[in-house]
């Protein structure tokens, strides 16, 4: 196993993100040249199968990584789950912003028929003058 330069390069782009930096915690890194990789691949899959993040240079510059399943699994619901921590966020502002006189009207206000919207428009056109 060889830890060079592109390893550690690899290590500080990893750990920039927030998911980066709580793998990066979790897992260790190791670094194949693309050769080694290949003539030993059963080992490297072994390690990254059992949390290893596997990184595979080629001339000294990272190319690929190699990563378990549930690291992949993850790396594919984070955004999902960030996704879904902002809607809930934002649905908890929402509800302190409002008052319940206020919600009642909102949702009146989305019940409405086109032509009772159109009708609203206008009276409060009117009322500004």
């Amino acid at each position: 196993m060889k830890r060079d330069a592109a390893s550690k390069k690899v290590s500080k782009v990893i750990g920039t993100s927030r998911v980066g930096r709580r793998e990066a915690a979790r897992h260790a890194h190791a670094s194949y040249t693309a050769t080694e990789a290949k003539h030993e691949f059963g080992r490297v899959l072994e390690r990254a199968i059992h949390g290893t993040t596997v990184v595979i240079t080629k001339h000294d510059s990272p190319r690929a990584v190699l990563i378990s399943m549930d690291q992949y699994e993850a790396l594919q619901d984070a955004p999902r789950l960030k996704l879904n921590t902002l809607s809930d966020e934002f649905d908890a502002l929402l509800n302190r912003m409002q008052t319940p006189a206020q919600r009642r009207a909102m949702s009146s206000a989305f019940a409405s028929s086109p032509k009772r919207l159109g009708k609203a428009a206008v009276d409060s056109a009117r009322k500004r003058g």
